[in-house]
């Protein structure tokens, strides 16, 4: 009798539960019902899986164009909410108001699983302590010492290209390669230790989680959605307990990367603790000699202040941060990039004549000269401008906040709309990608790759537009305190590798590629099996060419 009481009052507490949110998604009033957007595609997903489909290139754009820069859209059990790209719209939730408009839960509490409590996994004083912290790592005096790194590694990766093709022109799998090249600048920079040295030896168990990683967080993106409730669920030891034992083969996979990833930066952080400890020659036998950012940081926080030191477990979870930041996006604007140039030949050709006569007048170009080389940095710019590595973010409000546009929005009565209110807790879309192309703020030609309008001063409706980006007006690297904070880092990654591939090899295309949506990857287009790859036919340059 009391079991039936008790199903019985579990089962009106659901059903009133479920009432309540058809009601609140789906009969409620909204101050977003006047906003155009797409209709649902389903009732418990919204437009979720338009949006987050890995092919879902042509229905962002059709946002674009159809709707504008702010659109409607429907989330979790039809819950609407805003999908934005307007400047004015973005400089509001990214500078004026951005301790209003936070990441979204399913955001943090993902990250927490997978990378502990690091920079991509905290929220308002906590993620601001965070970053005071990592700030000085990133700064421009501390990447010109990188420099001799970046180099060797990316000279690494031209032999290892050069021994594939030197009996004459050959396909060679670029994404691989250059997968293994950000991993190994990372590791070596970011952790001090070395995964790939792109010679010889099998794979490290690290790479692999690491490679494995963005796969799986796609084909997870429906369950995660409900990660906010699931997290509440028992202690961690019961949820995890659970995962190990679902048939579903992506959690195991999930599982089992995240424990790969927890275990090699827990023991690369206990021997670098131990080598700061021990000082002089531990410090020196490192793979960095001490230089890297996570012994810089190590030192910086055992001499902070009580108050400002962080926590051993947040010092691990930067680690894991830094890797998966650092690594698929940096292949995938490198892999967009030489897959570019080698549809433009031209292109292709002119930076490497700007590379060769910099180095004839000034020999191995510095920090200063690589960065400040015109052609490689419009190049680079476009590339980031057109195809974003990351294209879009979510954020949630966590307060009643007004939105202003900057263009008039007219709504679905015929009535212009300048500015809205976004209650408490509405989840809102960061659309990078069409924020970096709209056509009111680029131009007509905003949807074209053209490096060259980055060779003259900007119209006037890019510098007046108030775009909250941190990178040449862009969204890229986002803005605002929660800006990427190794974007400069990036920068300097793609032109360092760029130009040294370009100095030795010429590309040409061989297939047709397609790319996934989110963290953009390519793929070949008539791959039977869907796995990630970017084929090119790379030739040596002759020396008499060269």
């Amino acid at each position: 009798m009391a079991i039936a009481t008790v199903l019985s009052g579990a089962a009106s507490v659901l059903l009133a539960s479920f009432t309540y949110i058809i009601w609140r998604n789906y009969l409620a009033k909204h101050p977003f019902d006047n906003i155009p957007g797409p209709p649902r595609q389903n009732w418990l997903f919204g437009n979720l899986g338009q949006l987050f489909d890995a092919d879902a290139w042509d229905f962002h754009q059709m946002l674009a164009d159809r709707y504008g820069p702010i659109v409607k859209i429907h989330g979790l059990f039809g819950k609407r909410q805003l999908m934005v790209s307007d400047p004015r719209a973005l400089h509001h939730m990214i500078l004026k108001e951005q301790n209003i408009y936070e990441e979204h839960e399913v955001f943090i509490e993902a990250n927490k699983l997978v990378f502990g409590m690091g920079l991509l996994s905290t929220l308002g004083d906590h993620h601001r302590k965070q970053r005071k912290m990592l700030n000085p790592v990133f700064s421009i005096n501390h990447l010109r010492q990188m420099i001799p790194i970046f180099r060797e590694i990316a000279t690494n990766l031209r032999d290892a290209i050069a021994e594939q093709v030197k009996h004459g022109p050959g396909e060679v799998n670029m994404l691989e390669w250059l997968t293994r090249t950000a991993l190994e600048l990372i590791g070596r920079t970011g952790l001090g230790c070395s995964f790939d040295n792109l010679k010889e030896g099998g794979e490290h168990p690290y790479s692999k989680a690491v490679e494995n990683l963005a796969p799986v967080i796609i084909k997870t993106f429906l369950v995660r959605q409900f990660l906010p409730y699931l997290v509440k669920i028992g202690p961690a030891s019961f949820r995890r307990y659970i995962v190990k034992k679902t048939p579903w083969k992506a959690a195991q996979e999930f599982s089992s990367i995240v424990d790969v990833m927890d275990k090699t930066c827990t023991e690369v952080f206990e021997k670098k603790k131990k080598a700061l400890a021990e000082g002089g020659e531990a410090v020196m036998e490192q793979v960095s000699q001490g230089k890297d950012i996570m012994s810089i940081l190590l030192r910086a926080n055992m001499a902070a202040s009580e108050e400002d030191r962080l926590p051993e477990s947040e010092l691990i979870g930067q680690m894991n941060t830094l890797v998966f930041a650092a690594t698929d996006t940096t292949s995938g604007a490198l892999s967009r990039t030489l897959l570019t140039l080698a549809h433009h030949p031209d292109v292709q050709e002119k930076l490497r004549e700007e590379y060769k006569q910099a180095k004839a007048e000034k020999g191995e170009l510095d920090y200063d000269d690589l960065v400040n080389l015109p052609y490689l940095d419009a190049v680079c710019k476009e590339i980031l401008r057109l195809y974003p590595p990351v294209t879009g973010l979510g954020r949630t409000s966590r307060g009643d906040s007004t939105l202003p546009f900057s263009t008039t929005v007219k709504g679905m009565d015929g009535k212009e709309i300048n500015e809205i209110l976004v209650p408490k807790n509405t989840h809102m879309g960061i659309s990078i990608l069409a924020c970096n192309r709209n056509r009111e703020v680029w131009g007509e030609d905003a949807l074209e790759w053209k490096p060259e309008r980055w060779l003259s001063p900007l119209p006037s409706s890019v510098t007046e537009a108030q775009i909250p980006g941190v990178y040449s007006h862009l969204m890229t690297f986002l803005g605002g305190g929660r800006a990427c904070i190794g974007f400069k880092f990036s920068q300097l990654e793609m032109k360092v590798v760029l130009t040294t591939l370009l100095e030795s090899f010429k590309f040409t295309p061989t297939h047709e590629i397609i790319w996934t949506l989110g963290i953009s990857t390519p793929k070949v287009k008539s791959s039977k099996d869907g796995s990630y790859s970017l084929p090119l036919c790379v030739e040596l340059i002759q020396e008499q060419d060269a």
